[in-house]
């Protein structure tokens, strides 16, 4: 059997009294949270779920989350994760394209998801601590043992936008999580039933899904979690919780190091952190590592490869700078413009990845998955050299993906609302510095002759359109985009106003 719900069972039979999920004070053991999620399972069976049917799950870093997901799997249901702060129209889009039946949904975002699905069948039920309440989703035949699924049924999909187009949907399957998992702790983060792994990373993202939750569950580690990071909290978590394993994205290692109660923390308890998302700069990974004491191994991944690829491992040398080695069970290699390898040292190619978490492809859209995966070899669009010791370094990438605090944002999705406004005549949305997160969203404007709107109601109208990362924070005027002889706006001569 090879449903990866499979793992919580025989965690909650190896170590029923540990505990394995905690926000502050509430705590669940193994056998609670298999108990929680196998009476989630019935109930969602009892109100129609086959298996192989898509469960939505919009909810933020709380226990819900592990119970209503593996809940869902225990089902042989296909589980749908999406970012909590998505507006009704991309909700809509996602509950239609995934054809998703149920949507579990934290309460402070009822109203987008209620107004997401209104056209549509998918039913959305309130969802509280740790789980809905009875009233919301009558009980069934709890299912304490999982529904038998092939090693390439879809367990997962998580949804990537793309530079063209609407969000394509990754299908991950059950074999590409449990296998990532185990790779992430086994070989990565020699993760032990003994550790315990800070959860500031949004569980609905895959590296938060992947390297901590399931992580934790196939060797039944606690997962303490945090709904949303905030540097403080952090620090008093790792003290209060003896926390050894941190798992973040480069602005959270920032953000710790510099926050004034770094000085004072407990984090003596930390082995080791990982960092992944976006690039770490070194000088941080040198102070984060001198203050606590605590080696940070960086990595690589995506999506579509579950999501771990490469990584600076403990039995090796690290490479500060690097994104680390190809991981066991992963091939990688760099390709030119022609699909022709690029050898080690031979300069700039396009990393291609092929192994066990390279994705079945994307839900419900042969063209693309055809186009991204042709000839078995994943076509990542991030562009790297690569060292005679296999050590990567990414150096540019071929997609103009802005990544705002380890968040993606593709600056075509930003487009097409700003296109939407009545007197947007053309727009260019790029990525601009910032000090803290790396890259923030901007967008230069054309508006049309006479028009009365302020880039003030332009960004106003967007924000109450997209998701709150996604929404440019810094916004100016042109008369004209700067286009190419097709007439094609050239995105990468657009440059925010010098003061």
């Amino acid at each position: 059997m090879t449903n990866l719900a499979s793992n919580l069972v025989a965690t909650a039979q190896a170590h029923p009294d540990k505990v394995a999920i905690k926000l502050d004070d509430a705590e669940l053991t193994w056998s609670q949270l298999h108990g929680l999620a196998a009476q989630a399972a019935g109930a969602m069976r009892q109100a129609g779920l086959e298996p192989g049917d898509r469960v939505a799950l919009i909810l933020p870093n709380v226990p819900a989350f592990p119970v209503l997901f593996y809940g869902a799997l225990l089902a042989g249901g296909t589980v749908v994760p999406m970012n909590p702060l998505l507006k009704s129209g991309e909700i809509e889009y996602f509950f239609s394209d995934s054809g998703a039946k149920l949507a579990f949904v934290w309460g402070d975002f009822l109203s987008e998801a209620v107004a997401g699905a209104e056209s549509l069948e998918t039913k959305v039920i309130q969802s509280g601590p740790i789980g809905p309440s009875a009233e919301d989703l009558p009980a069934g035949e709890p299912i304490g043992s999982p529904v038998e699924r092939a090693d390439d049924d879809t367990a997962v999909i998580l949804y990537t936008s793309g530079t063209t187009g609407r969000p394509k949907g990754a299908e991950l399957t059950h074999r590409n999580l449990d296998l990532n998992a185990k790779r992430s702790s086994a070989d990565i983060m020699r993760m032990l039933p003994e550790d315990v792994i800070m959860g500031c990373l949004p569980l609905f993202h895959v590296f938060g899904l992947t390297c901590g939750l399931n992580a934790a569950v196939r060797c039944g580690a606690t997962l303490t979690l945090i709904p949303r990071f905030d540097p403080a909290k952090a620090l008093e978590v790792v003290q209060r919780d003896k926390v050894t394993i941190f798992q973040g994205v480069p602005t959270m290692y920032g953000a710790m190091l510099h926050h004034p109660d770094a000085a004072t923390a407990d984090t003596s308890s930390l082995r080791v952190c990982v960092s992944g998302g976006s690039a770490l700069p070194e000088q941080t990974m040198r102070e984060f590592e001198e203050k606590f004491d605590a080696q940070i191994l960086e990595g690589y991944g995506l999506s579509e490869t579950s999501p771990v690829a490469s990584f600076n491992m403990l039995d090796r040398p690290t490479k500060p700078g690097t994104i680390g080695r190809a991981i066991p069970g992963c091939e990688m290699k760099l390709i030119d413009a022609d699909g022709n390898d690029v050898p080690a040292g031979d300069g700039v190619g396009e990393i291609a990845i092929r192994g066990d978490n390279v994705m079945k492809g994307y839900w419900g859209k042969p063209e693309e998955t055809e186009a991204a995966i042709p000839d078995g070899w994943f076509r990542t669009g991030d562009l790297a050299t690569v060292d005679d010791d296999g050590y990567y370094t990414i150096v540019d990438r071929k997609k103009d993906l802005i990544i705002r605090g380890g968040m993606n944002i593709y600056p075509r999705e930003v487009e097409e609302v700003l296109y939407t406004h009545p007197d947007v005549v053309e727009c260019a949305v790029v990525a601009v510095p910032h000090p803290e997160l790396g890259e923030d969203v901007g967008a230069a404007v054309s508006l049309k002759p006479g028009s009365t709107a302020t880039l003030e109601d332009v960004q106003q109208y967007v924000k109450e359109r997209i998701a709150a990362y996604k929404y440019p924070r810094q916004i100016w005027q042109l008369d004209e985009l700067p286009k190419g002889p097709t007439g094609k706006i050239l995105r990468r001569s657009v440059s925010p106003p010098t003061t």
